[in-house]
């Protein structure tokens, strides 16, 4: 409920040990009005050139900042957003202020992330009208691999193989609806899979800056080559930051950031994806043991980290371009990826 209201726009309440917090999430807010503080992810912070009240015991905490005396929504969204830093360079000076209670203020930025947002916040006076509320405790319990069901499942003729079938899969948690493709007849031995993460921009418009779009055929037609196999396409576009967190990462890149320090600059993780729903999928699929077609070390240990058994990691042979080589070398040296 608290990452449909932040999404929608909606004032979000955070309670915590006596204490409750009224916040607006900069992205999505449509006024300033009420608005004292704002509240930023530690990267972002450390970004323009804040400090942390409490940074020599975590420097990792948010920080809170006072509302200039001219914020605006297009500040506002200035102060949010790296990737604008150079079309509005004059920003600041900002008084950082007092973070009284921190485990709100981190459940606050998480949640945000959770929602596809950018990790900031207007911090409104007073308790707000109708606010959904949530606490620490909510953002660190949710988990949308345990509510996943299967949906509907049906016949897919497709190009590797005409004998496919798609089963998709749906959370009560939030609307992101995964989907595996089954290619081959079942038998004993452990399937082929590839966990493929959403990319649109890749895998539909043909994209040259990732190496998504030629992975997901090319892992296609080496699941149609054995004898059965299993491609679980995960709603997770961007690494687990979003369709749109993921352009202005690539406007980072255009900046001169890798694809980690993009991503990182943003306040989100190098990597937000939750590899337990893919192992919840399979799961469901009656699956238990795997051939994991992957490049990626993360990806064997979040499935076996869920009960999955990981018998062997087949590689995924791409040839880079020249508008993803800098990409495919920072995810060999800086991800750990076997490319």
């Amino acid at each position: 409920m608290a990452i449909d209201a932040l999404r929608r726009g909606w004032p979000v309440n955070v309670q915590h040990m006596g204490q409750s917090l009224t916040l607006s999430a900069v992205e999505t807010a449509r006024d300033v009005s009420g608005a004292h503080a704002i509240l930023l992810s530690a990267n972002r912070a450390a970004t323009l050139k804040l400090t942390n009240q409490r940074a020599a015991a975590d420097g990792d905490l948010p920080v809170l900042i006072q509302a200039p005396s001219d914020l605006d929504l297009r500040l506002a969204l200035a102060v949010a957003d790296p990737s604008l830093d150079l079309a509005y360079p004059m920003k600041g000076p900002f008084a950082a202020l007092s973070l009284d209670d921190g485990p709100s203020a981190c459940a606050a930025i998480e949640l945000a992330r959770l929602a596809g947002l950018l990790p900031a916040f207007l911090v409104l006076k007073g308790a707000g009208e109708n606010p959904a509320f949530f606490s620490p405790q909510d953002v660190a319990a949710f988990d949308d691999s345990g509510a996943l069901r299967i949906a509907a499942r049906a016949k897919l003729p497709v190009a590797a193989n005409a004998d496919a079938e798609i089963v998709a899969f749906r959370t009560a948690v939030d609307a992101s609806d995964h989907v595996a493709l089954l290619m081959g007849t079942r038998d004993s031995s452990p399937p082929v899979v590839r966990l493929h993460s959403e990319c649109l921009t890749g895998d539909v418009l043909g994209s040259l800056k990732c190496d998504c779009g030629p992975q997901l055929h090319e892992a296609l037609q080496q699941i149609s080559d054995a004898n059965w196999g299993i491609l679980l396409y995960l709603r997770q576009e961007g690494r687990g930051i979003g369709l749109i967190n993921k352009l202005r990462a690539y406007a980072l890149q255009d900046q001169g950031f890798d694809t980690v320090d993009a991503n990182t600059r943003l306040g989100f993780a190098i990597d937000a994806r939750d590899f337990s729903v893919a192992a919840r999928m399979l799961e469901l699929l009656g699956v238990e043991r795997v051939r994991l077609l992957t490049n990626n070390p993360e990806k064997v240990d979040g499935l076996q980290n869920a009960g999955i058994m990981v018998v062997e990691r087949l590689p995924l042979k791409i040839a880079a371009n020249p508008h993803n080589a800098h990409y495919l070398e920072t995810k060999k040296s800086r991800t750990g990826h076997a490319l």
